[in-house]
């Protein structure tokens, strides 16, 4: 599945995160293009573009993986026509065949993490814009790591707090998807994303009414 040997041990990785708490995200996505592109991918939700924004001033040829579920709301399909032409995107649409499967766990599983393993097939490393902050499962998310698969997975944004990003946003008028307005403040498939109520995390409109809490990519 991977490209050429990454050549990086589980503990030059941990040192690596490690060096990188303090450092801009900027500098870890810099890192990441200089030690794996063209083999480098990176992962967009659409819930905005602050991750894309970062990493095409550093490589404006890396691929955008965008996964179409076939459930997703209009208007982040619409995020991410707006994205691809603000950016000029080197974006990779991954499509889900017409098989139904059980909306949440089969969803997830087939929708996402199967049609991710075939985007990453041939590729080292990945970049996310998990932040630690999002959800408890997510607090102590490295900055650099292995994921399931053996790539090295790369979080620039893991430190980065709410205002880290509504400032980066303001600054930069980077595209948010309107339903962040709308109290979506992380948008995933319309079945299962749902507003958030004052004070709660993020992630806490996802998969409202299960005991679910991630979709598995991040896992």
């Amino acid at each position: 599945m991977a490209g050429p040997a990454v050549q990086l041990g589980a503990g030059e990785l941990a040192e690596l995160s490690r060096s990188f708490e303090s450092a801009p995200a900027s500098k870890v996505v810099r890192w990441a293009v200089e030690r794996f592109s063209p083999h480098l991918s990176l992962l967009a939700s659409m819930t905005d573009a602050v991750l894309i924004d970062l990493a095409v001033k550093v490589d404006p040829s890396i691929e955008v993986v965008f996964i179409d579920t076939g459930h997703h709301f209009p208007e982040t399909l619409e995020t991410v026509e707006l994205v691809r032409r603000r950016y000029g995107l080197n974006l990779r649409i991954v499509t889900v065949g017409p098989e139904p499967a059980p909306l949440v766990d089969g969803c997830c599983s087939a929708a996402k993490v199967l049609q991710l393993d075939r985007a990453l097939v041939g590729r080292q490393a990945w970049l996310s814009g998990l932040r630690r902050i999002e959800a408890s499962t997510r607090a102590d998310a490295p900055i650099v790591g292995l994921d399931r698969r053996g790539l090295v997975k790369v979080n620039p944004l893991a430190t980065w707090t709410d205002d880290d990003v509504a400032g980066y946003i303001a600054e930069h008028d980077v595209p948010v998807n309107p339903l962040v307005a709308r109290g979506y403040l992380s948008v995933g498939c319309q079945p299962c994303t749902f507003p958030v109520a004052a004070g709660d995390d993020p992630r806490s409109g996802r998969w409202a009414g299960s005991d679910r809490t991630e979709c598995g990519i991040h896992r």
